[in-house]
């Protein structure tokens, strides 16, 4: 799924074409981010099938207790609510278990679905990074979203 260009082209770190072993590469460096504390990647699964159809995670910074939100979900799953799901589940981890202060996300401005699911989830536009990003030989703006731990729903938190 993360293969299809229409995948890469929402995202900042897919590459296009996704070539074989990439997906196994990336996989396999989950557990040492996880045990330094870099990054916590979660697969998005069916429940009723436990089919995968994303993967959802942080990119942490412990120093200033704050992580960077990053998703993406197969195309065939798109605007069923799963992303604004998992992005909830992610977000109370984060506060409640990683004791994060802040979390933040990203995303191109050409892609406004991906802002609703940050809004969705709480989190507020703090400001456009104007050509911020070059993604396959163009310039991209990227809107910044943010939530802090005091502004996480207190039924979620507590």
């Amino acid at each position: 799924m993360a293969g299809l260009r229409e995948i890469a082209d929402t995202t900042l770190n897919i590459p296009h074409p996704y070539n074989d072993g990439m997906a196994e590469e990336w996989i396999a460096s989950h557990r040492a981010e996880f045990e330094a504390g870099t990054n916590v990647v979660f697969a998005v699964v069916l429940r009723d099938k436990m089919q995968l159809i994303g993967a959802i995670g942080l990119t942490l910074d412990d120093s200033a207790k704050k992580g960077e939100l990053g998703y993406w979900i197969g195309k065939s799953f798109w605007s069923r609510g799963y992303c604004t799901e998992a992005a909830t589940a992610v977000l109370d981890y984060g506060f409640k278990t990683l004791g994060l202060n802040r979390i933040s996300a990203r995303h191109f401005a050409r892609n406004p679905a991906s802002g609703r699911v940050m809004e969705k989830i709480g989190m507020v536009v703090e400001g456009t990074a104007r050509q911020d990003k070059i993604k396959w030989g163009h310039y991209e703006d990227l809107v910044l979203y943010g939530i802090l731990r005091n502004e996480w729903p207190a039924e979620r938190s507590e």
